[in-house]
C-alpha cells in the first residue's frame, strides 16, 4: 500500500517524548516512555510514504504542551497539535495556540496527568467558535453514557481508536452503534487507530477488522487514520508502522475511500492546505 498512497496522505495520531532534558515528564503519570524526539517522527513518516502529521499530547507532560508545541513547530507547516488543556484557557492562549498549529483539546479518564471527561461540558462551552475539536479517549463499550454526552455538546468530536470497542461485542456492541448514529448526524469522526489497545489479538488485530470495516462502510466522510507512534499503549513490542498502514488497506479496500481518510478528511479537520 505505501507505494500507492496518495499525495498529503496525514498521519492524525503520534506522540512525541522529548527532548527529556527540556522536557521532563510528570511525577503522577501513568507510565514512561521511551525517548522519541521530533525527528525520530519525521523519519517514521518518511520512511512509509506519509508527509503530514497530528502530534498529540501525552498525559505524561500533564497540562505543559511546551513539548507538543516545540514539536509541531520543528515539523512544520505540514503538521498539526492537539493540547491537554483545562477549560480556564484564556482568549490570548487560545489564539497564540491557534497560531502554533493545535486544533483541539485531548480529555480523557484513562490516563493520569490529563484532563478527565468530568470537564467535557466546560470544555465544549469555552471552545465553541472556536474552530477547535475535543479530541475523547474513552473506553465506549463501557462508558454508554458517553454518546448522549456528545451529541449535545455542539462542538466536533474526535474518537480516539476506534472507540475502544469490545471486539467480542463487535459491531454489535451498543457503544459502536452509538458512536456511528454521532458519525452519519456529522457530530464526531473517529480514529482508526490503535487497534492493539482493544484487540484480544496479535497483528493483523482480526478481531478488531469487522468493527474498522463497519466504520468506513457507515461513515468514510467522518474517519482519519493514525499510527499512534511510537505505540506507548501497545502490549509487548511496538508493532511496524508500515504493517499498520497496510491494514488500513483491508479496512478500506477501495483507493478513493482510502484518499478520503488519508487526506480530504484530515485536510477538513485539521485545517492543512489542500496538498
Amino acid at each position: 500500500m505505501p507505494s500507492e498512497l496518495p499525495v498529503g496522505a496525514c498521519d492524525c495520531h503520534a506522540h512525541v517524548f522529548g527532548p527529556l532534558d527540556r522536557f521532563p515528564f510528570i511525577a503522577e503519570r501513568s507510565y514512561t516512555p521511551a525517548h522519541k524526539l521530533p525527528s525520530d517522527y519525521h523519519e517514521m513518516l518518511r520512511s512509509i510514504g506519509l508527509t503530514r502529521g497530528v502530534v498529540v499530547q501525552p498525559s505524561v507532560f500533564g497540562t505543559d504542551n511546551a513539548a507538543t508545541l516545540n514539536a509541531v513547530k520543528e515539523l512544520g507547516p505540514n503538521y498539526r497539535g492537539i493540547a491537554v488543556l483545562r477549560p480556564e484557557i484564556g482568549d490570548r492562549q487560545l489564539a497564540d495556540l491557534t497560531s502554533a498549529g493545535i486544533r483541539g483539546v485531548r480529555l480523557s479518564d484513562l490516563t493520569t496527568g490529563g484532563v478527565p471527561l468530568s470537564q467535557l461540558e466546560t470544555m465544549a462551552a469555552r471552545l465553541k467558535g472556536s474552530g477547535w475539536h475535543i479530541q475523547i479517549f474513552a473506553n465506549f463499550s463501557k462508558d454508554r453514557e458517553l454518546p448522549a454526552r456528545i451529541a449535545k455538546l455542539g462542538v466536533p468530536v474526535v474518537i480516539d481508536h476506534l472507540g475502544i470497542i469490545d471486539p467480542a461485542a463487535s459491531t454489535n456492541d451498543p457503544g459502536f452503534r452509538a458512536i456511528v448514529a454521532l458519525l452519519r448526524d456529522g457530530l464526531a469522526w473517529v480514529k482508526l487507530s490503535g487497534a492493539y489497545i482493544s484487540s484480544k489479538e496479535k497483528l493483523p488485530y482480526a478481531d478488531v477488522a469487522p468493527i474498522a470495516s463497519a466504520y468506513v462502510a457507515a461513515a468514510p466522510d467522518r474517519l482519519v487514520w493514525g499510527s499512534d507512534w511510537p505505540h506507548p499503549a501497545a502490549p509487548g513490542a511496538p508493532p511496524e508502522d508500515r504493517s499498520l498502514l497496510k491494514l488500513l488497506a483491508t479496512w478500506a479496500p477501495d483507493a478513493a475511500t482510502r484518499k478520503q481518510i488519508l487526506v480530504d478528511n484530515p485536510t477538513t479537520l485539521y485545517g492543512f492546505p489542500s496538498p
